[in-house]
């Protein structure tokens, strides 16, 4: 399944950002994809809010530098959260 037909997304583990500084939302970021590699969900859910759009970005550089992250896009549904495809073992 690509990102692109994924409809709900409430079945996905998530990981909720706000409230987090840039500093520790890189942290839990990366802690989360690695718990969720781990345990084989190839989909989650963070989300980040809209607000200025600093939570977005860094949500955006820590997944681009991950490299257990396959691909991410913003939920066409809501774009306060953005969806996230994990490398599968």
């Amino acid at each position: 399944m690509k990102l692109s037909d994924v409809i709900f997304i409430d079945q996905f583990p998530t990981l909720d950002l706000h409230g987090y500084d840039r500093d520790y939302a890189r942290i839990k970021i990366n802690e989360f994809i690695q718990d969720n590699y781990t345990m084989k969900n190839e989909f989650v859910t963070i989300i980040h809010g809209v607000g200025s759009g600093v939570l977005r970005e860094e949500t955006k550089e820590a997944l681009k530098r991950n490299k257990l992250v396959v691909e991410y896009q913003l939920f066409k549904g809501n774009i306060g959260c953005t969806i996230v495809k994990i490398k599968l073992k």
